[in-house]
């Protein structure tokens, strides 16, 4: 018997080294990589504040709390962080980094925004098996519920798509499994895997509510069966009929990767984390973030600008000159009006998102004559504006290129713009929302002063 035990434990023992190596051979989900990180993330906010907690950022000033909190710094955003001089970083890497690192669909050149949100997640460059997985768990997630249908398929064509996608995202509360599990009760210590599980849902759906808001809107039938087999981007583009362009995916792809976080004090993710905080499911809380992005000073500033470029075109041609693009500009300043596209409330230089966009311009599009328009305003605008002090950043922004590539593809319909901008931002601002569950961060809940309130505080002073 104790040799029957013994030939069993050098069976077991034997198997051990195969076992292990299968195992490793197992890509981490995404999900079972953040359980590893976030008691060590917990661990390490603790000893921060320990450290750090009773340090100040700086006084802010009257002018600040009139201004719209410019500058006053007073979040904690995970993801991403946006310097002035630098441009927005994903977890400490450069756009240009992120497109080096993180893994490509077969024959892409651009980032799958798959790896992106796992690198926002995780602060991680996934393998090129965790992404495919990853593909496919969105996939496999990407129906949406018949009610969320008939509801989208009741709303007018003359309803903004950023409406229909905002009360489509609303809706899907319906199902929130973090809301499910409030009401029974669940450890705080667990939120954040309800809230991991709501945002996954909320991510994979929403190819195909934009798919379906754009063929209610604009026409082009039903849409096909998300592809299990196929990337977000790829899936995406199939749904707003664009799927059979191989560019436009890869527009897609650059598109959903540079626009899905810009640190936290954007009215979107600021929004979506401020709604959050009240534990608010993460439907609700990106329906409301997509509200703030809606709003023309936000997500419709690409908008804007296209609709200035192509009045432009239209006024003085196709191949104006220098001296014609130059006079346009200071009509538009002597008029009163702002060159959309150029400044930013943080940064001071040109935005990297608009240079990756002139990068896949230059390679795919060079000879499209509203790029080339869009090129001579990046020549021109930065040095009238200086002349005219109306800027302290005269560089471009993100906005000033996206419309552009969007059109030279025949995606045309500009008040669905926000739309795609949407389905990107949604991937940062879930991302922070989980991280804010697993930090067990708590209502935000700022001190304000009234107009009086502050003359009292300081007539004295």
């Amino acid at each position: 018997m104790a040799s029957t035990s013994l030939r069993s434990l050098l069976r077991t023992q034997s198997a051990i080294p195969r076992l292990s190596r299968g195992y490793a051979a197992k890509a981490k989900t995404l999900k079972e990589t953040l359980a590893e990180l976030i008691p060590k993330k917990i661990e390490n906010v603790k000893a921060i504040r320990a450290a750090h907690g009773a340090k100040s950022f700086g006084e802010y000033t009257v002018d600040q709390a009139y201004g719209g909190m410019r500058g006053i710094k007073g979040m904690i955003w995970e993801g991403s962080v946006l310097d002035a001089d630098e441009g927005i970083r994903f977890r400490g890497k450069t756009i240009p980094e992120c497109q080096d690192l993180l893994p490509k669909a077969p024959g892409g050149n651009e980032p799958l925004p798959e790896a992106l949100f796992w690198l926002l997640l995780t602060g991680e460059v996934p393998t090129q098996e965790q992404v495919t997985e990853l593909s496919a768990d969105w996939a496999a997630r990407a129906s949406i519920p018949k009610f969320v249908e008939d509801l989208l398929d009741a709303c007018p064509s003359t309803l903004h798509p950023m409406s229909q996608l905002s009360l489509a995202v609303t809706a899907l509360n319906h199902d929130s499994a973090f809301a499910q599990a409030y009401q029974e009760g669940i450890n705080k210590k667990q939120y954040w895997q309800t809230t991991f599980d709501d945002s996954m849902d909320l991510i994979a759906k929403l190819p195909a509510i934009a798919g379906r808001i754009y063929r209610n809107t604009y026409g082009g039938g039903n849409a096909p069966a998300i592809d299990p087999k196929a990337d977000y981007s790829q899936n995406l583009s199939t749904q707003l009929g664009f799927g059979d362009n191989e560019k436009f995916v890869e527009l897609m792809r650059l598109y959903l990767t540079i626009h899905s976080d810009h640190e936290g004090g954007n009215v979107s993710a600021h929004t979506g984390h401020l709604v959050g905080s009240a534990l608010s499911d993460p439907f609700l809380s990106m329906a409301a973030a997509l509200n703030g992005l809606a709003g023309p000073l936000h997500g419709l500033a690409n908008q804007e600008v296209l609709n200035w470029v192509s009045r432009m075109q239209k006024e003085i041609g196709q191949d104006a000159s220098d001296e014609k693009v130059k006079e346009y500009i200071w009509k538009t300043l002597n008029g009163g009006q702002v060159v959309p596209g150029y400044g930013h409330a943080v940064l001071r230089k040109t935005d990297p998102r608009y240079t990756a966009q002139r990068e896949f311009a230059l390679k795919h599009l060079p000879d499209d004559k509203l790029f080339k328009l869009v090129g001579q305003l990046y020549e021109l605008v930065p040095d009238i504006l200086l002349a005219a002090g109306k800027a302290k950043n005269p560089w471009p922004n993100v906005d000033a290129h996206s419309g552009v590539l969007l059109t030279h593809y025949g995606f045309t319909q500009q008040n669905f713009y926000t739309v795609l901008f949407g389905v990107s931002r949604t991937l940062g601002v879930v991302s922070q929302l989980i991280w804010d569950r697993a930090l067990g961060m708590p209502l935000e809940r700022p001190k304000s002063y009234s107009s009086d309130a502050i003359k009292k505080m300081f007539e004295k002073k």
